[in-house]
């Protein structure tokens, strides 16, 4: 693409300068100096960890003929190479990748998910629905990117801007009319969604999380409400009218304005029929439908889901029809039955909202029958205020606890695991195990579970590693459970 061409929509983030030829082609652009070939465009970006600015004289070594830089920035212009000066260089680059792959979201309606938990749920059964549904379909979410049914490897909630233009590219490419994605508040406040274009956006629910990035609720709740700030007049904006900050989405938004709730009343409604740990029969909009999804927070996500599935076209009936077929996704609520009788689940429960929620569900199908064991730890090197807030949480509502490791990365598993005793009284300590080894966490989980009894793993989910000190080991809680189960 010729320079000229790309530089057209920087957006806000305006081009101050160009010192060089802008009659010039480039073959790709990038903000890793490392991915850096002939004739691409090099895009310094100050991060959170490194300044791109840095790594310019490598990027021209590895062949880079562009440099887009940020004003404020004292540059060495090189003879052969054209210098872009930038407002705003990070969100810049999700302008120039949308236009170097030939606005991809223009050609197919997109929908952003948001919201501290049930982003992963709510994206990937929307994606399923349609494929379903006989539509091309494809996915960006946590778990896996997939388009058209071919998975695709995921590292991010939310891809960095060009990754994420280059994989909507490709469904474009593929013929995907629809899109569902994750939109993680990081994602927000880094600009790496800058230039697509929503046909719609969901709101989940919003509690403590992230703050050791946002640092204070109130940015985390504006980076939140950002996203539905800049949905066009054309798109929808379907709300929680269940959650406190539902509404404060919605403030400010031109987009047609929606609410689902599973306790009054709203545009989209759900009420629980019936609960087992095998699904659901729920009303929806006064129909009935069976599912196979557990608990108050499943049905939120799933009337969720229902009702952006028919604004995006899909009749109430086929709809229901689909949703009724549809399993749970990797690591949100999967129970397993022991030979002995009690049950495990496994959840990504990493919020003391979401531990809640799950153990919520867990309550309402146990009914006092039996006794609820749960296995929970925190990450490392990530927010530590919620650590206590999240052993508060499960000892108050199991019978037992037993606190372990869960991605400790470059912490001690055990300084880990005092914080989350901090949260802990007297009389909560006395039914607490601590044991930083979390197959050994696991296996003396199930070895006290008796009959009727729920044991829940909670914090890793679909995860399939630990990261310790900075490598992942392969470490699968679903896996570690079968093999109890083998060997009991």
């Amino acid at each position: 693409m010729q320079l000229k061409e790309l530089l057209k929509n920087t957006g806000a983030a305006q081009t101050l300068s160009i010192h060089g030829n802008a009659d010039i082609d480039i073959t790709g652009i990038k903000t890793d100096s490392r991915q850096i070939k002939e004739n691409d465009m090099f895009i310094a970006v100050k991060g959170t960890q490194t300044d791109g600015h840095d790594y310019i004289p490598q990027a021209i070594d590895k062949g880079a003929t562009v440099i887009a830089y940020q004003k404020g920035y004292d540059i060495d212009f090189k003879d052969g190479v054209t210098y872009i000066c930038l407002e705003n260089t990070e969100e810049a680059t999700g302008r120039l990748a949308t236009t170097f792959y030939g606005d991809p979201t223009s050609k197919m309606q997109l929908v952003g998910v948001t919201g501290t938990n049930g982003k992963t749920t709510i994206a990937t059964l929307l994606y399923q629905i349609f494929m379903k549904a006989g539509y091309k379909t494809g996915l960006i979410s946590t778990v896996c990117n997939y388009i058209n049914g071919r998975s695709i490897p995921t590292e991010h909630t939310t891809p960095d801007p060009i990754t994420l233009n280059a994989l909507l590219a490709q469904m474009a490419e593929e013929g995907c009319q629809y899109a569902f994605m994750e939109v993680s508040s990081h994602s927000v406040a880094q600009h790496r969604i800058a230039g697509l274009k929503f046909a719609g956006g969901i709101f989940t629910n919003l509690t403590r999380d992230h703050l050791d990035y946002h640092k204070t609720f109130e940015n985390y709740l504006k980076a939140k409400k950002a996203f539905f700030d800049n949905l066009p007049a054309y798109a929808f904006a379907i709300t929680n009218a269940d959650d406190k900050n539902g509404n404060v989405m919605l403030q400010n938004t031109v987009a047609k304005k929606y609410t689902y709730s599973i306790r009054g009343n709203a545009d989209f409604k759900a009420r629980i029929l019936e609960c087992h740990f095998e699904g659901m029969l729920l009303e929806i909009n006064r129909k009935e439908v069976t599912v196979r999804f557990t608990g108050k927070f499943n049905a939120s996500n799933l009337i969720a889901v229902y009702g952006a599935a028919c604004l995006l076209g899909l009749t109430e009936d086929d709809v229901l029809l689909i949703l009724s077929t549809l399993v749970p996704v990797a690591g949100r609520f999967n129970a397993l039955r022991s030979k002995r009788g009690y049950t495990t689940i496994v959840d990504y429960a990493h919020t003391p909202d979401a531990l809640i929620n799950v153990l919520n569900a867990i309550h309402e199908v146990l009914d006092k029958k039996g006794k609820v064991i749960t296995v929970i730890g925190a990450g490392g090197n990530r927010d530590k205020g919620k650590r206590p807030l999240m052993a508060h949480a499960a000892a108050q509502l199991s019978d037992k606890i037993i606190i372990t490791s869960d991605n400790p990365r470059f912490e001690d598993p055990q300084d880990i695991i005092n914080d989350m005793l901090e949260g802990l009284n007297e009389e909560d300590r006395k039914k607490t195990l601590c044991n930083p080894d979390r197959r050994e966490a696991i296996k003396t989980a199930c070895m006290i579970a008796e009959k009727n009894d729920v044991v829940l793993i909670a914090g890793k989910g679909h995860e399939n590693y630990q990261e310790i000190k900075g490598v992942k080991h392969h470490f699968d809680d679903k896996e570690e459970i079968e093999h109890i189960f083998e060997n009991e």
